[in-house]
Parts: structure tokens; sequence; C-alpha cells
């Protein structure tokens, strides 16, 4: 006897349920206006029909956090995980990852991606954005490439600035703190004609973290100054035009300490400690709406940016390192060589013919062990040099999208779309490299009856590095009540091998040596990187079931469980010593989710979020950066008198195997004056554990961090 779908089973109870549940519309004011989601499909919706799950962070929010960055507020997100590589490196992803990189969620800027095309990353710490001048989050938790393209394999941050509109006047702001925080903020926002303008200015500084699991002090502070200028124009009653422009400086302390990167550790003498990198970001974005009718709009974007990095310091290596025999071995196998050095630095070299069998790198192993122990001991000295990480990264971005409203009842989206990016680095491509992508996307909500919302969306792409690729998602919303949905969602999802990926050329050039070899002022290291070229498109099938309800008397809540699965996975390290891409791993989620956000009263609210993720991974490294139990609480009050206060806990089990626990205090107080207001803050975060931040060699001296902040508006 065949077995019914559980899809039928799951329709059949909705349908049993929903008089039962259809009463309580008669239960709670329904006059009230519903909130909107904006970014998860474009189209504006409801929670209750969005094809999937959501999570709003506003602006209420954003300041009681007292976060200095967008990834902190991240773990006020059910499944978010938010590592640190260094004090300077943060990396966020849904549901887990490796730790050192996130390369599979889309971040947009007033629709603007931030997603690096080159490097395939996000740098957080050097976006030209004040946390200050952040109207909203919005976090698609789920697979969105049928809205926003192949990066958007695991989700979607949408975030949105305040309108100059909304923001006239003056604000200033400074922070200090220990840690080394020292950040100030101001902006001017007024009217002119028939148009709004505010220009910020920012910086951003902190010492990093204090020192190293071996009492190593940490070179990892940061330093950025950023300008963000944003207009809107109202052309007439249907024309609207924003334009912004942004910039960013800055530099990102690095460094090593010890001679590791050596091919012989211990032999030559250490490069320089002094690897800063000095980051620069510039973008430019448009974008025109015209309403047509009251059931058309026609909406134009486009944008272009420029990421610059420069990374120049002085390594030394042995004379050996140069030698064609090393970089044939290595080319060979990565491990024979690093056997051999091992061999070497331990003065085991009688021990390569036992433990070196095969017979091409045997014999290339004796050869540089010959070498190596040669009377005159050239291959021994040292040879230092100028070596670089420099790279330099554009995009252009040109979007054509049409909102039409076929009836009450069917809204059509549809829009096409040219990217083109480009990668400079002589370093990692030799020279520049290119791609260009054209897309076509669309999106169909139909309202079956009262209660139930069919949704259907897809968006074919055509990659000039990675080929073709066609994505879909269907939907269906069971309205309870127009505050209150279940949803069923399949979605597929495909992720592009980036540039590193797939097409790196990667190699170091040891330029200005010192002596020179055999003549020569300049030599290629040892080391070097190819790219298969013949990657394929990672590939998502994500199911859901959920539920998103908005009470009248404020309370929010969203459940969700999910099944996740990614196939050929592209989940090998990036490392130029051992560079082995391609498609031979996978990776499954499956659990649960939920959210809840809840005006107690006009002056208090509680946010409380929680995630059980299951998963499975053929790539180990792949295990570090995903918490089985994670969550947070926050509650947020207004004491009266201009006194508020809110207390945050955020909690993971294992983030790198590594328990992590955090309580964040902050109290304020606001003066008003007339027509200005200042509000004087304390920040507290207090560490909960007593571990290492995601890596062993994170540690602050203190688990406590206290800040204070004074804010004026005029």
């Amino acid at each position: 006897m065949a077995s019914t779908p559980p899809l039928v089973h799951l329709i059949s109870v909705l349908s049993l349920l929903a008089p039962m549940l259809a009463v309580a519309e008669d239960l709670f004011d329904q006059d009230q206006p519903l909130p909107e989601i904006l970014s998860a499909t474009r189209l504006k919706q409801s929670p209750a029909a969005v094809p999937g799950s959501v999570s709003v962070i506003d602006r209420a929010l954003i300041e009681a956090s007292g976060a200095r960055d967008i990834p902190e507020l991240m773990r006020l997100v059910p499944g978010m995980m938010v590592g640190y590589a260094k004090g300077n490196e943060i990396t966020v992803n849904y549901h887990g990852g490796q730790v050192d990189s996130a390369r599979r969620m889309q971040v947009l800027i007033d629709g603007r991606s931030v997603y690096r095309p080159g490097l395939a990353t996000v740098d957080w710490v050097d976006l030209p954005l004040a946390i200050e001048d952040i109207e909203r989050i919005e976090v698609f938790r789920g697979p969105n490439t049928v809205s926003y393209g192949a990066n958007a394999l695991t989700g979607v941050i949408s975030i949105t600035t305040r309108s100059p509109a909304n923001s006239h006047g003056t604000r200033l702001k400074y922070t200090h703190g220990q840690r080394g925080i020292d950040d100030w903020y101001g902006s001017q926002a007024f009217s002119s004609g028939n148009g709004d303008f505010r220009l910020s200015l920012s910086g951003q500084q902190d010492s990093g973290f204090d020192r190293t699991d071996i009492e190593d002090t940490y070179r990892d502070s940061r330093r950025n100054t950023r300008m963000h200028f944003s207009a809107t124009h109202a052309l007439d009653d249907s024309q609207t035009l924003d334009w912004q422009l942004a910039a960013k400086e800055g530099s990102n302390q690095k460094n090593i300490y010890s001679d590791e990167e050596a091919l012989i550790s211990g032999i030559v003498p250490n490069g320089d400690t002094n690897r800063d990198l000095k980051a620069r970001d510039y973008s430019a974005s448009m974008r025109w709406s015209l309403d047509t009718s009251s059931t058309h709009n026609l909406q134009i974007q486009a944008y272009a940016q420029r990421w610059e990095r420069v990374q120049e310091f002085g390594i030394c290596d042995l004379a050996l390192s140069f030698t064609p025999e090393v970089a044939a071995l290595h080319r060979l196998n990565p491990d024979t060589l690093d056997t051999l050095s091992r061999l070497l630095r331990r003065g085991r070299a009688n021990l390569i013919n036992e433990l070196i069998t095969d017979p091409e790198q045997n014999a290339l192993a004796n050869t540089i062990s010959s070498n190596f122990s040669s009377v005159g001991g050239e291959f021994k000295a040292p040879v230092c040099g100028k070596i670089n990480n420099n790279i330099n990264e554009n995009r252009y971005d040109i979007e054509l999208q049409d909102t039409l409203s076929l009836s009450d009842e069917l809204r059509l989206l549809s829009g096409v779309s040219y990217r083109k990016d480009t990668a400079d680095s002589q370093t990692y491509f030799q020279g520049g490299l290119q791609n260009e992508v054209w897309r076509l996307f669309g999106h169909l909500e139909w309202h079956l009856s009262e209660h139930f919302v069919l949704q259907g969306g897809s968006m074919f792409e055509t990659d000039t590095l990675s080929g073709d690729s066609l994505t879909s998602r269907i939907a269906l919303n069971y309205l309870i009540t127009p505050r209150h949905g279940i949803r069923l969602v399949y979605s597929e999802a495909v992720r592009s091998p980036d540039m590193q990926e797939n097409n790196v050329n990667w190699s170091y050039l040891i330029e200005n040596l010192n002596p020179n070899l055999n003549g020569r002022d300049s030599a290629y290291y040892y080391a070097t990187a190819q790219g298969p070229g013949n990657l394929q498109q990672e590939i998502m099938r994500s199911r859901e079931i959920g539920y998103n309800g908005q009470f009248d008397f404020g309370l929010q809540i969203d459940i969700k469980l999910f099944n996740e699965e990614i196939h050929r996975l592209i989940a090998e390290p990036l490392d130029i010593t051992e560079f082995v891409q391609n498609n031979d791993n996978y990776m499954w989620f499956r659990g649960a989710e939920t959210e809840v956000d809840w005006a107690l009263t006009a002056s208090d609210r509680l946010r409380l979020t929680y995630a059980y993720v299951d998963f499975e991974t053929s790539e180990k490294s792949y295990q570090r950066l995903t918490a089985r139990y994670s969550g947070s609480a926050g509650y947020l009050r207004d004491w009266g008198g201009g006194w508020s206060s809110s207390l945050f806990y955020y909690g993971a089990d294992l983030l790198n195997e590594r328990r992590f626990e955090r309580a964040d205090l902050r109290i304020a107080k606001r003066f008003n004056f007339g027509k200005s207001d200042l509000e004087l803050a304390l920040m507290m975060q207090q560490r909960l554990d007593d571990e290492a931040l995601t890596w062993r060699e994170n540690l602050y001296d203190q688990r406590r961090m206290v800040s204070v902040s004074a804010q004026l508006e005029f």
C-alpha cells in the first residue's frame, strides 16, 4: 500500500485546525498595521506571508545592544555563528562553516553587495559604514539565490541605512573604553529644494586581543576613518532618486611571531613582524524609482565600488628555497617537502630513503639534501627580500526591476541585471582577471484564497567563469489570520566558485634580494598554487517548515524546522602550501530555530533566540564554527526620566571547539536641553567562560570590558 506524502498529512491537519485557529482573529484588535518585510523576495510582505525565516534588527535594538560592529549584532540572530580569526578579522556564518572564511552569504547595504569578488569574502571591519547610520537589518535565514544570485547560498544580510529625510539635524558621538576603544561619529542632515541630504564622518579603532596563548604580544589592532554621503530626491509625485557615496581608509595590523614560514625554521632570521594591511574602499550607487500607476513600479539601480588592499613586507629564507628542485618537489607533493624540511632541521637526512619511497620524489629529496649539506654552505645562506599580498578588486552592477500587481490576488516581480567583476593582483592572478554575470529573475505571489498563498521564484544566471545555472523556490503559506502563518518551503540554490578557488595563479615574487641569487635581484618562491579552472557550482537543497505569529499584545514569534544539504562542497583550505580545491565534499544541517520578540509594555521589551543545529560534513575544518546549541536573551527597559537599560546574554556550546558565553549591560541617561539632547551611556561586557575567543591565540587580559559614550543631537 502506498504511503501518504507528509505534505498531504500536514495540509490535512491545517484544514482541521483552521476553524479553531480562525477564532483567534476575533480575540485581538486587527486594526493595527502589520509590520512589513522589505527584502526577502524584493516585495513588501507581512512576516506571516514571507517564504522563509527573517530576523529583523531595528534601530532600537541596535542602540540597546551597544554593539560597535555589525557581526556583534548577528549574535541576536538564531543560528548565526560569529568567529574571530584575529581581532581585526571577523567571520559570520549561518549555521557554520570554516572559521577563517565566510563565502556563502550575501551582504547588502541599501541593495549594494559588499561581497568582494576576487577573494570572495566580506571585510566586516572595513565596511565604509558606521553603525550609527543603520536604520534596520533584515536577515533572511536560508538560501535566497532566486532573489539575490549565486552568493546567497545560506542567507542574505540586508542592511538599510537611515533616510536623510528622517535624520535632520546634527549628531555627534564619542566612545572610549578598554582594549583601546576610541570611536567617533558626526553627521549633518538637511533639506534643500526637493532633496534631503546627510553627510556622515566617523572613525573607529581598538587594540584587538591582548596576547596569545604563549604570551606573545598580539598585533591585531585596527584604525579606520569613513565617509558616507546619502541623498534622496522627490522628483515628482511618482518618481524618486536616491544616491550615495562612501569611502573608507584604514589599516589592520598583521604580524608573524617566528620564522615558521621559512623552508627550514631556526636557520634564517625573521622577516618583518610588521605586515600591516592598508585598506581603502570606495563606492557610488544610484536608485531611480518610478510608479507608472498604483499597481506598477519600475526601478533601476546601479553601483560601482573598488576595494584596494596593500600589504608589503620583508621575508627571509634559505637560498635553497629558490632552487628548481625544491619547487618541483612542492609541486609533486607538499607533504613530502614538509617531511624533508623536518628531517633536515633535525639532522636526520639519513632517514630520507626510508620515509620518502616514491622514486621521483626520493631523487629530488636527495638532491635537495646534498645541496643543503654542501661544504660551501651557499644554499644554507639566508636570502632576504620584499614580498606582497596586494590586490585591487572592482565591481560594476546595473539592474532593472519591475513590480506589477496583476490583480488583488496576484503580484509579479521580475528583473534583469548585469555585473562585471575584476581583480588585479600580481601575487594571486599574475595580473588581471575579470568575470561577467547576467541574471534574469522573477517571483510570483498568488493568493489562492483568504488563507492560502502560493509563491514561486527562479533565477537564471550566466557566469563567464562558472557557466549557467537555474535555481528555484516554491512555498505555500497558510495564513491562519493575516498575522499568523504556517509556511512550507522548498529551495534550491547554488554558489559559484570564486576567483581564488577556481582561477588563482598564486605565486610570490621576492624582490630586492639581498644578497643576489646568481646575479638576480628577484626570484619566485618555491610555493605556488594553480586553480583547477573546472570547479562546478556548489548545490544546496533546503526544506523548511515554519510558523510566524504577530500578536496584537506586542508578541512576535518565529519557529523554523529545517533540513539543508550542500553538495559539491568546495571545502579545502585556501593555503598556498597545499592547494587542492575540488567538489568532493558535502555538508548537511538539520535542526530547529526560534525567535521571540515581545514588547511587554510600552517601556519593556524581551527578546529571545535559540538554535539547535545537527550537522555532518566530510571536511573536518567545517565542523569548527558550528555550535550545536546557541542562543541569546535580551531585556530592554525604559525607566522614565531619561533613564534606560538593556541586558543581553549570548551563548554557544562550541565555536571552534570552545564554549562562548557573555553578558552585556548598557545603562544610559538622556538629558534634554530644549532643542538638544545629550545621552551618556555606560557599556560593560562580561565573559562568563574561561575560553579563548574562537582560536586559542585570541586572549584578553581581563574577562570584562567597559566603555562609555556621549552622544549629542541638535
